[in-house]
C-alpha cells in the first residue's frame, strides 16, 4: 500500500512532489549526493553542507587519528526505514547500516591509503575507493545526515497534502554542523501501522548513482591497464591481421580480477585516473527519474493527462469552486512542469502573512523553458495565481501577482484562468507590467491547458518550449 492510498490523499504519483512509497516494503530508489548539488534552492544548499559537514568531520578525525570519535559519529547512524528506499525484499528493515556496519565503514576509512593522502574528497568517492561501501551504504548515510531538512520537508508535505501528523516521535539522528555532532529530537511525522514516514523529494533519488565503481573499473582502470600493456608489449598483446595491436579488456579482466580492493590499489599507484573521473563527471547531471519510470518501479499508472485536465476544466467558473480549481491545478501543474518545478507550497504567506501566493514552485530545472528563464532573469521560484473567474481579469489581478514578486523570490509568474473575453487585450497587460518592470507574468485559459496537456501526451517537449518561449518574448519585445 503507498503513502497515498494510506491516508487517502486522492492524489498518485505523478501529482506528488515526493516519492509515494510502499508503508511496508522498500523501493529499490537511492538518494544520489549529485542530485542534491544539483538543486538551485536554499534547501539543496542546506542538504549539501549538511553532507560536507558530516563527512568533512569524519575524515579530519581519522587523519588525527581520533578513531574513537570517528567511530562514535558513524555509530550513530541507523537505517533510515522510514523512508522506505533501499534493496530491502520484505518490510522495510535497512541493510546497509547499523552498528556492525557502521564499525566496519570506520574500519575501512582508517586503513584507506585514499584518506592520508588526500585522495579521498567526497561522500561519493567512498564508492569507488573504499571497501564495504556501496550505493545502498551512501544513500542511507545522506538520509541519517540531511533528517533534519527531510523533517521539515515532510512537514510542509503533510500540510499541503492533508496527511495527519503525530506529535513526539522519536526523529532520529540529527547532525548539528555547528556542534559537529549527533543529537536526538521529538518531531512531528506521519505514523502508518508499520511505523513512522519520513517523505523524500522525487527530484533527489535515482535508480543508480552518478559514481558507478563498475564504470570507473571498464572505462578507467582497464584502459589505463590496456595502454600499459601495450607499452611493455605484454603476453596480453594480440597482433591481428591488420597489423593492429590490441589488449582486450576480457583478459584484463582475467588476469588482474576486478575487485574493489585492486580498483583501490591501481587508482593509488595512478590518482590521476580518479580525478580524471571526477573532471569528467563533474559537468554531468542526472536527470531526474521520468513519471513512466516510477511508474515501472512502483508498479503505479502513468499520468492520466486527461483526467488531470478535466478536473481543472469541468469545474463551473465562479467563486463557488474557487478552491477546487486552485488544488486541480497544483495537481495538474506539479504534474505537467515536473521535473522543472518542484516543493509546490499553496497559499504561501510573504510579507509576514499579509499577503499569500495561490501556488508557489521552486525552480530546480536542469533543462528547457524553466532552465532558460532561471538561466536569465530571477526565477528562482515561479508563482501561480489561480482565478477561477467567470468575469474578465483586469489589472487588479496583474497587480496582485506581480506584487509577490522580488529579486529575492523571483520575478516570473503564471496568471491561471478560466478564459479571457479579450485576450489580446490582457497580453497587452502584461507586456505593460514587464515593461515597467514589475516582473513577467504568463496568462494560460483552459485552452493554453489543453495544448500543454497535448505536448505531455506527444512527448513534445520542443513544443512546450516554444509554447512558453514565444509567450515571454511578447513581454520582453
Amino acid at each position: 500500500m503507498r503513502i497515498s492510498e494510506y491516508f487517502t490523499l486522492g492524489r498518485t504519483q505523478p501529482t506528488l512532489d515526493f516519492v509515494d512509497v510502499d508503508i511496508f516494503g522498500d523501493i529499490k530508489l537511492f538518494v544520489d549526493p549529485r542530485a542534491l548539488r544539483m538543486l538551485p534552492s536554499q534547501w539543496g544548499a542546506e542538504c549539501v553542507y549538511l553532507v560536507k559537514d558530516f563527512f568533512g568531520t569524519v575524515l579530519k578525525l581519522i587523519r588525527d587519528g581520533d578513531d574513537d570519535s570517528a567511530k562514535s559519529l558513524l555509530a550513530s547512524l541507523r537505517e533510515p526505514n522510514e523512508t522506505h528506499l533501499g534493496l530491502s525484499q520484505d518490510r522495510a528493515q535497512g541493510r546497509a547500516l547499523g552498528d556492525a556496519s557502521a564499525v566496519n565503514v570506520w574500519d575501512s576509512l582508517r586503513k584507506s591509503e585514499a584518506i592520508r593522502t588526500g585522495l579521498l574528497e567526497d561522500l561519493e568517492d567512498t564508492i569507488l575507493m573504499v571497501e564495504g561501501v556501496s550505493l545502498d551504504i551512501v544513500s542511507d548515510i545522506i538520509i541519517n545526515i540531511i533528517r533534519v531538512p527531510l523533517i521539515n520537508y515532510t512537514n510542509a508535505m503533510s500540510q499541503l497534502y492533508g496527511i495527519p501528523l503525530s506529535e513526539g516521535v522519536a526523529s532520529g539522528p540529527l547532525w548539528n554542523p555547528n556542534k559537529h555532532e549527533w543529537f536526538q529530537a521529538y518531531v512531528n511525522l506521519p505514523i502508518t501501522d508499520y511505523g513512522k514516514i519520513l517523505l523524500v523529494p522525487k527530484a533527489i533519488v535515482r535508480r543508480k548513482m552518478l559514481y558507478d565503481l563498475q564504470e570507473y573499473y571498464n572505462n578507467y582502470i582497464l584502459e589505463d591497464l590496456q595502454e600499459t600493456e601495450l607499452s611493455s608489449n605484454s603476453e596480453l598483446v594480440q597482433l591481428l591481421k591488420n597489423g593492429t595491436r590490441r589488449v582486450t579488456k576480457k583478459s584484463l579482466r582475467e588476469k588482474y580480477g576486478q575487485s574493489k580492493k585492486f580498483v583501490i590499489n591501481q587508482t593509488l599507484s595512478n590518482p590521476d585516473l580518479l580525478r580524471q573521473y571526477r573532471a569528467d563527471k563533474r559537468n554531468s547531471f542526472p536527470p531526474p527519474l521520468e513519471h513512466e519510470i516510477f511508474a515501472i518501479i512502483e508498479g503505479s499508472d502513468p499520468p492520466d493527462w486527461d483526467n488531470l485536465l478535466n478536473q481543472v476544466i469541468n469545474l463551473n467558473p465562479g467563486k463557488a469552486d474557487a478552491s477546487e480549481y486552485e488544488r486541480a491545478i497544483e495537481a495538474l501543474f506539479t504534474a505537467l512542469f515536473y521535473p522543472s518545478l518542484s516543493n509546490p507550497q499553496v497559499q504561501h504567506e510573504i510579507h509576514n502573512g499579509r499577503k499569500r501566493i495561490d501556488i508557489t514552485y521552486t525552480n530546480i530545472a536542469i533543462k528547457d523553458f524553466f532552465y532558460w528563464l532561471s538561466s536569465n532573469y530571477p526565477a528562482m521560484h515561479v508563482f501561480v495565481e489561480c482565478k477561477n473567474y467567470g468575469r474578465e481579469l483586469g489589472n487588479p489581478e496583474l497587480d496582485q501577482l506581480s506584487g509577490r514578486f522580488s529579486p529575492s523570490r523571483g520575478q516570473f509568474g503564471i496568471l491561471s484562468c478560466r478564459s479571457f473575453d479579450n485576450k489580446e487585450l490582457f497580453i497587452k497587460r502584461c507586456i505593460d507590467t514587464a515593461h515597467d518592470q514589475r516582473g513577467y507574468i504568463i496568462p494560460v485559459d483552459d485552452e493554453d491547458l489543453h495544448q500543454l496537456v497535448e505536448f505531455k501526451k506527444t512527448n513534445d517537449d520542443r513544443g512546450e518550449f516554444l509554447f512558453f518561449k514565444k509567450k515571454f518574448d511578447l513581454l520582453i519585445m
